[in-house]
């Protein structure tokens, strides 16, 4: 009824308590648990909303690298430092 992972068996253990305690009380409503963890359907807007994101993620890192290392070698220079 359950894998050996909690993240399966949590959902399924509250689906039985909550329609356990529907029956006790004359209840004809059924409680129906899920447990993915995704929505799984192919959606073309969804994908491409996850690329743009990544690719605007990707370009904000691009652009903010170049001058991390341009600033440590300009620090460098102004301490006169040198490599052995």
């Amino acid at each position: 009824m359950c894998s050996p992972e909690p993240i399966n068996c949590f959902p399924v253990l509250m689906n039985i308590l909550s329609n356990t305690f529907l029956r006790l009380f004359n209840s004809t409503a059924r409680f129906r648990v899920w447990s993915e963890l995704f929505y799984t359907g192919e959606s073309p807007e969804l994908k491409h909303y996850i690329f743009f994101g990544l690719f605007t993620y990707l370009l904000v890192l691009a652009a903010g690298l170049p001058p991390l290392f341009a600033m440590s070698n300009v620090e460098d220079y102004k301490v006169r430092s040198t490599s052995c």
